[in-house]
């Protein structure tokens, strides 16, 4: 059995420490504090776990994409909506019905019978206000439309009486959903994660579904057709909902709400940050350059007095990360990053640097007709870093394998994350055993969302945790300028474990300008 031990309670000191406040002992080495952050910093949740959506009526005149943009004629246009609106006036009963008597219940049977769908650890619904079904993790939609109906009915009656429904609790499975105005989203899981943490990926989702379609737009498909078919706009975007959700069940990044930077010597980051400003500067109305590898950032600078949310980012990542087709050309996309600005796209010049370069240049402008002068930017970029070898560079950074912990000088440790909040950008080694095996890999990960939700707990936030069990010893730890979460072996003494984090400070501390970007490049 695990033993659990706070800031309030443990026992936690070295031999000669009787006594002392368990932070006594451990060694705070804040982080460098940068004058000005390129990413907006986050601390636990940010404002992502309960945030209502916005009423577009009453968004400011003046947004984001608006002040960006220098000529009144660069306005972006949303796809126009099918100009049939017959039956939008159907009350939901009548919708309800007309569902009922369309749907295969031999069909659904089949799904919600079979083993494998009901042996899944975590189910992702979405639907319409009206109980049109939009998405299925797992199975058909087209074949779940009663479980659908159940959802909306469930949610409605809640709703009638001026309440909203956030989860369910039943033994070893949990109910969450959250209501986004005409969207409602669900998940039905069986895992440790907490209700809390379940939102925040249910906001991933949801904030996936506004950047391809943005907020302003499917605001108005519900107001003129309250039992619109939204997979109509969404077809190929089931892709982007996928490797999301993978993302979020895999990678800690999201759960930190922070990006990992690509590993660089200061002075080759410097001098690959130097030539796309040198080569972009004249562009008017760019607002952001993303260079990004294998899932990392290498370099962002942006347009002045404007930042980008790690969450946004994270949709960038997902974007690349999940389209094969931007290895083979140069790609013009719309993208809208709700953070951002939710009511319009940004238009994104997508291409990798080279055939023999796996880093991804994004180009982000509020002008739609900048296609040719950003692939001519990009052409010069590519040119420069070839000159300087600084492709080279970026190549040997890619290939690096990571760094174990075992090269830390840190024998107790297994893994750790190090989160700098100022920066909103956290940093890990790679896993070694026994976390290199996809089991091990999501135990580790299950530990570490045990250690966030606790220290983070809205009710009574923590600044230290220790626990213990049979698998593994965990350590988390909050201050001001960082965030740390540590694995270490399970007999390892309270002494050695402060000695350890001591450590991993002072390694941390040495190397932060090559682990982090801690200034804010401009145009």
């Amino acid at each position: 059995m695990a033993t659990t031990k706070t800031d309030e309670d443990v026992d936690f000191k070295g031999e000669n420490d009787e006594g002392k406040h368990p932070e006594g002992n451990l060694l705070n080495f804040e982080p460098e504090v940068p004058v000005e952050s390129m990413l907006v910093p986050t601390d636990n949740f940010d404002s992502f776990e309960q945030e209502a959506p916005p009423d577009p009526s009453n968004l400011k005149v003046d947004s984001n994409l608006a002040e960006c943009q220098n000529n009144d004629n660069n306005t972006v246009d949303d796809d126009k909506l099918d100009p049939d609106t017959s039956g939008a006036s159907r009350s939901i009963s009548e919708l309800s019905l007309a569902s009922e008597e369309s749907t295969d219940h031999h069909g659904e049977e089949e799904v919600t019978n079979n083993e494998e769908w009901r042996s899944q650890e975590k189910h992702v619904f979405i639907l319409s206000s009206a109980g049109k079904p939009i998405y299925s993790r797992h199975g058909s939609e087209d074949k779940l439309v009663t479980l659908f109906g159940v959802m909306q009915a469930l949610v409605s009656f809640i709703g009638d009486d001026g309440d909203v429904i956030r989860s369910i609790h039943t033994q070893g499975t949990l109910f969450v959903f959250l209501i986004k105005g005409p969207i409602m989203l669900a998940c039905v899981c069986k895992t440790r994660e907490s209700v809390a943490q379940i939102t925040v990926q249910l906001n991933y989702v949801y904030s996936q579904i506004v950047s391809v379609l943005t907020l302003q737009q499917l605001t108005r498909i519900y107001e003129q057709r309250r039992n619109y078919d939204l997979r109509r706009l969404l077809a190929g975007a089931e892709r982007l909902i996928d490797h999301m959700l993978i993302a979020l069940e895999t990678q800690p990044a999201l759960l930190l709400g922070a990006v990992q930077c690509l590993p660089l010597v200061p002075t080759t980051r410097d001098a690959i940050t130097n030539i796309i400003v040198s080569s972009c500067n004249k562009i008017k109305n760019l607002v952001f350059a993303i260079l990004v590898g294998g899932n990392q950032l290498v370099t962002l600078i942006r347009m002045k007095k404007f930042f980008l949310h790690p969450a946004d980012l994270h949709l960038i990542l997902n974007l690349v990360n999940s389209s094969e087709s931007f290895k083979a050309a140069e790609s013009w996309t719309p993208i809208c990053l709700p953070k951002f600005d939710p009511k319009g796209f940004l238009h994104a010049h997508v291409s990798y640097l080279a055939e023999d370069c796996e880093a991804c240049l994004l180009l982000l402008t509020v002008d739609a007709d900048l296609f040719f002068p950003l692939s001519e930017a990009k052409q010069k970029i590519v040119e420069k870093l070839r000159r300087a070898s600084l492709l080279q560079s970026i190549n040997s950074a890619l290939a690096h394998p990571g760094t174990p912990v075992s090269q830390l000088g840190v024998p107790e440790a297994r893994h750790f994350l190090y989160k700098c909040k100022a920066t909103a950008q956290f940093w890990g080694p790679v896993p070694a055993p026994p976390y290199q095996t996809a089991e091990g890999a999501k135990r580790l990960l299950d530990q570490y969302r045990i250690l966030h939700h606790r220290l983070h707990a809205p009710m009574q936030p923590l600044k230290l945790l220790y626990l213990q069990d049979h698998a593994e010893t965990m350590l988390g730890w909050v201050t001001t300028g960082f965030e740390l979460y540590v694995a270490f072996e399970p007999l390892v003494t309270k002494t050695n474990a402060i000695n350890a984090v001591n450590k991993i400070l002072r390694w941390i501390k040495k190397d932060e300008n090559g682990l982090f970007i801690t200034n804010a490049p401009t145009f």
